[in-house]
């Protein structure tokens, strides 16, 4: 696929929101991210990703997104809470025959916990 192919591929997977195990075995072959999705749509259901930015080189799709959510499945070990979430999160995505073949994620996990209740809130430095 071209370039601008993968990144039509990454923007429709993303902005269909629908996260049922047959469509994202449409679109992903790493099972690794067809777990991290279940985990997150257990805890999150409906969960959203609004994508700011994505660039792409060759086989390489990244995008910079926020994650919206509102906590109503366990969450690693942190009960329910029904607070609606958000992180900041950036992923890049191999795109390989038409389908992500694999994915590397950096989320604000610190800023999901913290909202979850489950570790304090920083406060800001004095001035």
């Amino acid at each position: 696929m071209s370039i601008q192919a993968n990144k039509e591929f990454v923007g429709r997977y993303i902005a269909g929101g629908d996260k049922s195990p047959a469509t994202v075995d449409r679109f992903v072959d790493d099972q690794s991210l067809k777990d991290h999705i279940a985990l997150f749509e257990a805890a999150f259901p409906g969960y959203r990703l609004d994508i700011e930015d994505m660039v792409a080189e060759g086989d390489l799709v990244a995008i910079r997104a926020l994650f919206h959510g509102t906590h109503k499945g366990t969450f690693q070990g942190i009960a329910p809470t029904g607070r609606d979430v958000s992180m900041s999160a950036m992923v890049f995505y191999r795109i390989a025959n038409g389908r992500i073949a694999q994915f590397w994620l950096n989320a604000d996990a610190v800023s999901l916990l913290q909202q979850l209740g489950a570790i304090p809130a920083s406060e800001a430095a004095p001035a």
